[in-house]
């Protein structure tokens, strides 16, 4: 971990260079893209020398990503972790600004957290950079279903193949159709994508039990309310790339997180 006041700097810089929000949402919108208003200007960014070398991006990523695995004693949905241990998973819709993205990465990183990345297939296809940055942070990397549209109204071919496309994104980029598994524009899965998610490799669908509701830009001291108000042991919390308020609010999430002891692992790590 870093020094708290180092932590609190950041965390006023942050503020600073990131402002207004990025349009659109998860659960009933579509991410914000490229460019859009309240993205992370380069230069509010660390200098490269204060990025950890391994969650550069620049080559072919050196961790292949994890293949899903099956947790004993765990239903088809998982949405929080064993509640008798002090860790948490950030889990993050992977869509949005890139540099947005990769300022979440940075801040985690300097703290010594881990998140879960549940990248959007499409996106992934337009960024495999940052697909690597990923991976080489140490972080999970899951699927958030190809195109980000409401998977629970399509039908069972239309459904499949918004899981398929992804997974093999994933599997030609990184080796692997990725660790999780999330629906997209909703919190719970229905039977039919929990059954379509099986065939597809997924032993379980990863849901949450903390929505940060960041996707609403209600401003960064709101999103660490409404998370430090709700998280315990074992919670999994929705974030999501692509958000100016995510970032800003961010190393004050993890100030409050480590003053009260938990720790910020990957669902894998949460579940082990």
């Amino acid at each position: 971990m870093i020094p708290i006041d180092r932590r609190r700097a950041l965390r006023a810089a942050a503020g600073a260079a990131v402002t207004g929000a990025l349009a659109t949402g998860c659960t009933d919108r579509t991410d914000s893209v490229s460019g859009a208003p309240g993205s992370v200007p380069p230069g509010s960014r660390p200098p490269p020398s204060s990025v950890p070398p391994h969650g550069r991006g620049t080559g072919p990523a050196s961790r292949t990503a994890p293949a899903p695995r099956r947790f004993p004693g765990q239903p088809a949905e998982i949405a929080h972790g064993p509640r008798d241990r002090a860790r948490v998973a950030l889990t993050f819709h992977g869509q949005g600004d890139p540099a947005t993205a990769t300022a979440v990465l940075d801040e985690a990183e300097r703290a010594g957290a881990r998140i879960t990345v549940l990248a959007v297939g499409g996106w992934a296809d337009e960024h495999p950079a940052l697909v690597r940055r990923v991976l080489d942070g140490g972080h999970d990397l899951g699927n958030h279903t190809l195109h980000h549209t409401d998977i629970s109204a399509m039908d069972e071919t239309e459904a499949y193949a918004e899981i398929t496309g992804c997974a093999e994104r994933l599997r030609r980029l990184t080796g692997s159709i990725g660790t999780w598994f999330r629906p997209s524009r909703t919190q719970h899965a229905t039977p039919l994508v929990r059954r379509l998610a099986q065939r597809a490799g997924y032993p379980h669908v990863l849901s949450y039990d903390v929505d940060s509701l960041d996707f609403t830009s209600p401003g960064a001291p709101a999103v660490v309310r409404t998370v430090t108000g709700q998280i315990r042991n074992g919670s999994v919390v929705s974030l999501h790339f692509g958000y100016a308020d995510t970032v800003a609010a961010l190393p004050a999430l993890l100030d409050a997180l480590e003053r009260r002891g938990l720790r910020a692992v990957t669902t894998t790590e949460l579940l082990t």
